[in-house]
């Protein structure tokens, strides 16, 4: 009984190391040296591309928002629904007319305060012009009564008489020419403040004519059929009780004639992004139906999509092939594919077989037994997959970690396949 026991556990170790070698000896490619894996390289094509997501949106639209030719920002009272459906006239923005109101009391007040204050100051100064033409009239008729009585006869007057006759001329014709200097000085001031005054009415005037202008485009109407969509700003929209400066638009009526996608790009993918590429997406209420489109613009910076989030993307808009309006509607999510490169009959290997020492890069390439440090010329990557210009050649058996380490030792920052830049 113990010898057949015996037996039967020998049997179990033979099964067990036999099917422990069979797995050790199983890898990529249906190969594995010892605790290495290996790859044996395959031409074949090599396809460089970008996902992404993002919108729709009309190519054309009509922006809405507050007049541009106001100074102030104007708060939102009211707004329809995003999405809503609008036909030409409907009102679909209401600002807050109380600041407005408030502007034309205050220009109402101003324009008849300064009335009052040019109705009081023409009567004073005319007032002040009759008073000071009477003093020249009257300094005028004493210079003429100096002169016709003036004391000239050395025979008849003394000449103290003479002097002082004299001394009364020339008083009485400094009287008149002061009271003719005071009269034109007086008048000139009076003009001049009037003119203050007539400018303050202008103002006011002003103020009173930009109110009442304001207060009439206080309502905003869809000037022709479509639907209300919101503008986005770093993730967000505007808001009732949300201040908005003139010529900042709030919302748009698109056009749907024509349609593009906005998607963004995250930064760490946008190596060799630009415009005239190629691309597919889908509409994702319609995930059955591949549309063509090619990029258009790219933004010059990356920024946030969300202003919570600190992931910095590119804003990408793809030219449609053609705009299906029974399918594509404005805000409808869409997934884009961006062809960035597209090779045939090349090599390529998985990213994790590249290694960099020495400032070089490098695989480890099976002969005779035993691994050997190969340089090679790499070109593109993707995220998983490198392409090999030279230093390899079709049939090669390369390992996929670095065959020098043990197994639980470890990556160093230099490995390729997780320190290096996509090309």
């Amino acid at each position: 009984m113990n010898v057949n026991r015996t037996l039967l556990l020998g049997v179990v170790a033979v099964a067990l190391a036999v099917a422990v070698s069979v797995s050790v000896f199983r890898g990529i490619n249906g190969d594995e040296v010892g605790d290495v894996p290996i790859y044996v390289v395959e031409r074949g094509d090599f396809v460089r591309e970008i996902h992404a997501d993002g919108n729709l949106k009309a190519a054309d639209a009509t922006p809405l928002g507050p007049p541009t030719r106001t100074r102030r920002p104007l708060k939102i009272a009211w707004m329809v629904p995003d999405g809503s459906a609008v036909a030409a006239g409907d009102i679909v923005i209401l600002f807050d007319p109380t600041d407005l109101e408030e502007e034309l009391r205050e220009g109402r007040h101003d324009a008849a305060t300064t009335d009052t204050q040019i109705a009081s100051k023409s009567v004073r100064a005319e007032g002040d012009r009759h008073n000071l033409e009477r003093d020249a009239e009257v300094a005028s008729l004493e210079l003429d009564y100096a002169q016709v009585y003036q004391s000239k006869d050395a025979l008849i007057f003394s000449r103290r008489e003479i002097e002082e006759s004299e001394i009364d001329e020339t008083l009485a014709i400094q009287k008149k020419e002061h009271a003719e200097g005071a009269g034109e000085a007086h008048h000139g001031l009076s003009q001049a403040e009037l003119d203050l005054l007539v400018i303050e009415r202008r103002k006011a005037e002003l103020k009173i004519a930009e109110a009442e202008e304001l207060l009439q485009a206080l309502e905003v109407r869809a000037p022709h059929d479509g639907i209300f969509v919101l503008h986005s700003n770093w993730g967000r929209t505007a808001e009732v009780g949300q201040s908005v400066w003139g010529g900042n638009a709030v919302a748009e009526i698109p056009k749907p004639e024509t349609m593009e996608a906005q998607v963004y790009v995250l930064e760490a993918d946008a190596g060799g992004l630009e415009e005239g590429l190629t691309a597919t997406l889908v509409v994702d209420a319609h995930p059955d139906v591949v549309h063509q489109a090619r990029v258009s613009k790219v933004a010059t910076l990356a920024q946030r999509r969300d202003f919570r989030v600190p992931i910095q993307y590119f804003n990408v808009t793809l030219e449609l092939e053609r705009t299906d309006q029974t399918r594509m509607k404005p805000g409808h999510r869409v997934q884009a594919v961006l062809l960035l490169d597209e090779r045939e009959d090349v090599l390529s290997v998985p990213r994790q077989a590249v290694f960099e020492k020495e400032g070089k890069k490098i695989v480890y390439v099976r002969r005779e037994g035993r691994f050997e440090p190969t340089e090679v010329t790499t070109g593109p990557s993707t995220l998983g997959r490198m392409m090999i210009e030279d230093g390899l050649s079709e049939g090669d058996r390369i390992a996929l970690r670095d065959p020098t380490r043990p197994v639980d030792e470890p990556l160093e920052e230099d490995q390729e396949s997780e320190s290096s830049p996509m090309s």
